[in-house]
């Protein structure tokens, strides 16, 4: 099962108004559970490097089906897994990418958030993946 244009557009939407809640401009990459981009957003002021920073954030997640900041713990220095997120093109390993999963619990792709301090971008990926229990 894919996520479906309809529930990423209602992912996107929760995500941008909660932006707009927190005062930060950002963008937010879904992709598939593949890893394939489905659907991207820059709001107007959100700056160029960060468009890169989303999509990979979004990646990580859908790639290893885990919140990114827990792939983190694995990739820090002395951690089993130290390294990591110089694999698949690179990742990125701190907060901001969310697995999206269907009402079932079976994942449907991710979501990667980008732009603001990055607890605002954590909080800013929760509220898309908020959306699609709704």
């Amino acid at each position: 099962m894919q996520i479906t244009t309809e529930q990423a557009e209602r992912v996107l939407k929760a995500s941008i108004l909660k932006a707009r809640d927190l005062g930060v401009s950002v963008c937010i990459a879904i992709l598939d559970s593949g890893g394939h981009l489905k659907t991207f957003h820059r709001m107007d002021g959100a700056w160029l490097g960060v468009i890169d920073v989303a999509i990979k954030k979004a990646k990580t997640s859908a790639l290893f089906e885990m919140e990114t900041q827990v792939l983190d713990n694995y990739s820090k220095a002395g951690a089993d897994a130290h390294g990591i997120e110089l694999t698949n093109g690179h990742l990125v390993t701190f907060a901001g990418g969310i697995p999206l999963k269907d009402v079932d619990g079976q994942m449907i792709g991710s979501i990667g958030v980008s732009g603001g301090q990055v607890a605002q971008d954590y909080a800013v990926a929760q509220s898309g993946q908020s959306a699609l229990k709704g």
